[in-house]
């Protein structure tokens, strides 16, 4: 049985986990969609770029979103201090 407070932490690592894919489906639908109207994909960016947006502005731009490789570096660690490792 779990407590409350590890309840939370176990449901907040697996929206992260949810929003990982998320993040991963974007990325692949950028890959396939070209059209940036479909209502899909925006659906994607806009569930996506609270994250993805900032992190963008802070990297050097070389051409290469790297972004998302960033955002699941930053979701792994969150996800692994809140699992207590």
């Amino acid at each position: 049985m779990y407590s409350p407070g590890n309840f939370l932490i176990m449901l907040i690592v697996r929206c992260l986990e949810v929003y990982s894919y998320v993040i991963l489906a974007r990325v692949l639908l950028s890959w396939i969609i070209r059209n940036p109207f479909n209502k899909y994909y925006i659906f994607l960016v806009r569930i996506t770029e609270p994250l993805l947006g900032p992190i963008r502005s802070l990297l050097p731009n070389i051409g290469l979103d790297l972004s998302p490789i960033v955002a699941f570096i930053l979701i792994d660690i969150i996800s692994k201090v809140l699992s207590g490792l």
